[in-house]
């Protein structure tokens, strides 16, 4: 079932066609025990006064401020102890002149007093209290709602939930948190050599590799990835699995984008749905495929060669999981890009655009010169260079832009 590649994109149009895929969020609500790093869906707006009472901001003494006026260190104003105020206690009695109420920093301002006095500006003697300092009407208070409002807007949509801001809903007694849930998305690892790690390796045969790197990729997107047992290089074994998921929303397959006779994929999107993209102008990574099922779900087909598969993920796929997750707006594409020096002369492939991984050595980037197979080369790099479809040679010594492979995975 061999045949031709499609109409081959230019990936700036297979970038467009992926940006215009439509995309549904849903939303539910979680516990604020796990809601860390998950993207809030709506505006939480303040639902109590924050301080909820008049609340004392230092240890100290409340007091009725216009008794400490002209109090100084010299002529100290002695005033009597009403009673003693913890943070979490009631005052049980009104300030009158004269007195003043012993409190703590959190504590219930009591009624009628209208300063606070810190300790240190304070002395007992004889039974009584000696302020040093005056203290000025509002001194010390924080007044009910000085923080927020009832109904003032608190955290917008589309945050992410860091241990801050999990502070921020528990001020106000928040117990579930709206957010957006993470995609689903199914891995679909196919090959008839591929096997798992916890079988027996016999010749012709190689462990499977991408499962897990797309798996922890998609994951690092703020998805949730969902893989299964690998698919042989067969027809109703892949239409048979795609099938399976029920309740997913993306799909990403790895291996039978290409092709020749053993790359079916191609085949099953003709049955169940159609091509929209069947190989794309770029090294590595031409063998890749976007299809749309009937089901009006979107199915994403890597090459299966792992560094192929890793950069194509990357450089097109991952900026759409990131929307679908909401994250997109969290991640700078820019962070980590550094200008090195090439540090040899390198004849790219014409035609196309070309990623090429590279060491980072110094001020310098050195090409790694192996094929999108070797795994090795992942574990080599440090980064990789973008390389345009009409360049012929880059000379040796010219700055080159190295996007860090660091940016493959962005922690969520």
């Amino acid at each position: 079932m061999g045949r031709e590649f499609l109409d081959i994109k230019d990936p700036d149009d297979v970038k467009r066609i992926i940006a215009n895929i439509p995309i549904k969020k849903r939303v539910e609500k979680v516990s604020i025990e796990n809601s860390l790093t998950r993207i809030l869906s709506e505006d939480i707006n303040a639902t109590i006064n924050l301080p909820p009472f008049r609340r004392v901001q230092m240890d100290g003494y409340a007091v009725i401020a216009e008794d400490t006026f002209n109090a100084s260190e010299e002529n100290p104003v002695r005033l009597k102890l009403l009673e003693v105020v913890g943070a979490g206690d009631v005052p049980a009695k009104k300030l009158t002149n004269g007195f003043c109420t012993e409190v703590s920093t959190g504590a219930p301002v009591p009624e009628d007093a209208n300063g606070v006095v810190m300790v240190e500006f304070t002395d007992t003697k004889d039974g009584e209290i000696l302020i040093y300092e005056s203290a000025a009407i509002g001194q010390n208070i924080a007044k009910v709602g000085s923080d927020i409002k009832v109904g003032e807007l608190l955290l917008k949509s589309f945050t992410q939930i860091t241990p801050d801001k999990i502070g921020v809903l528990s001020a106000i007694g928040l117990r579930e948190v709206p957010v957006f849930k993470k995609p689903r998305v199914a891995i679909i690892s196919t090959g008839n050599e591929i096997i798992s790690n916890d079988e027996e390796l016999t010749y012709g045969k190689i462990y499977d590799i991408n499962s897990q790197t797309i798996s922890s990729a998609v994951k690092s997107c703020g998805c949730l990835p969902l893989h299964t047992e690998i698919v042989k290089d067969d027809y109703n074994s892949l239409k048979d699995k795609i099938n399976e998921f029920k309740d997913v929303d993306l799909f990403i397959t790895s291996g039978s984008t290409s092709a020749g006779t053993g790359d079916i994929l191609r085949d099953v999107l003709d049955d169940i749905g159609e091509v929209i993209v069947h190989g794309v102008s770029v090294k590595p990574g031409k063998p890749t495929i976007i299809g749309r099922l009937r089901k009006g779900k979107f199915l994403f087909g890597l090459p299966g060669n792992p560094a192929a598969a890793i950069m194509v993920f990357h450089i097109f796929f991952a900026p759409f999981l990131r929307k679908m997750a909401s994250i997109d707006m969290l991640v700078d594409q820019n962070k980590g890009v550094v200008e090195l020096v090439l540090s040899r002369r390198y004849r790219p492939a014409r035609g196309r655009t070309h990623y090429l991984l590279v060491k980072i050595d110094g001020k310098n980037a050195i090409p790694i010169l192996k094929d999108s197979g070797a795994i090795t080369a992942l574990a080599e790099a440090d980064g990789f260079i973008e390389i345009s479809k009409n360049a012929e040679i880059l000379e040796k010594g010219i700055n080159v832009k190295v996007f860090p492979l660091s940016g493959l995975i962005n922690p969520i």
